[in-house]
């Protein structure tokens, strides 16, 4: 149990670290000032929640830190689903995967939050408050641009359409946890990303081929070399500092 338990506080772990880096490289381009400020603290809230879950996943293993889980990983070592890797392309695309994201992470951190294990129920207690935020923000960005003009409607539903497969990838089988006893919340994920494109006058795209790609077991797109090269290079250029 105790090795399942610590690789999928990892994989969850790893999905938040590597939301908030891409999510961090919007700061200053965004459309608006607001947003600006509004997508680098929902990087924060996902910064916070991985800083808390490497850290007990090194616990539980024994090995290093949350430094040494974050910065001295290649991309075949994170497990990270694939959809949180990928550029944030334009404005669009980077709330179609916010809103995903926080689709999925609202739910699942609910059902965590009444997990046995104290530790990792009470750090999703916490980080779910915060994505409730997160998917109403993806959720009214959505809508907006949905039901906006036409060029962002059709750039919105290019969006959907176009990250539709990596999103399906949160529902692929997860063996770990399956043996762990948590089941993907893919019956709410359904219902609220129906009603929000709904909403938004976009439609649900027909099913589509999962990528063969896996990020729980370490297949990753080629996107993720480069984001960890940055997210890594001081703390590889300068081991072992301390500020």
């Amino acid at each position: 149990m105790s090795a399942d338990l610590a690789a999928y506080v990892l994989g969850i772990g790893d999905d938040a670290l590597v939301a908030a880096q891409r999510l961090g490289e919007l700061y200053a381009s965004s459309p608006e000032m607001e947003e600006d400020v509004a997508l680098a603290n929902i990087a924060l809230d996902q910064l916070g929640a991985a800083r808390l879950l490497l850290e007990y996943a090194a616990e539980l293993t024994g090995d290093g830190d949350e430094d040494t889980l974050a910065f001295l990983r290649g991309p075949d070592g994170f497990r990270n689903h694939t959809l949180v890797e990928l550029p944030n392309g334009d404005f669009a695309v980077t709330i179609a995967k916010l809103l995903f994201l926080a689709a999925w992470q609202r739910p699942l951190y609910a059902r965590l939050a009444a997990f046995p294990d104290e530790r990792l129920a009470g750090i999703a207690a916490t980080a779910g408050l915060e994505s409730a935020y997160h998917l109403d923000h993806a959720a009214q960005w959505t809508i907006r641009l949905g039901d906006g003009t036409a060029e962002s409607h059709r750039r919105m539903q290019d969006a959907i359409d176009t990250l539709w497969p990596y999103a399906r990838e949160l529902f692929t089988l997860d063996p770990v946890a399956e043996r762990i006893g948590v089941t993907p919340p893919r019956a709410e994920w359904d219902e609220m990303i129906g009603a929000t494109l709904a909403e938004a006058t976009l439609h649900v795209p027909a099913p589509a081929d999962v990528p063969d790609l896996d990020g729980r077991a370490g297949r990753h797109t080629p996107h993720l070399g480069p984001l960890l090269d940055e997210m890594q290079s001081l703390h590889r250029a300068h081991p072992g500092a301390r500020w």
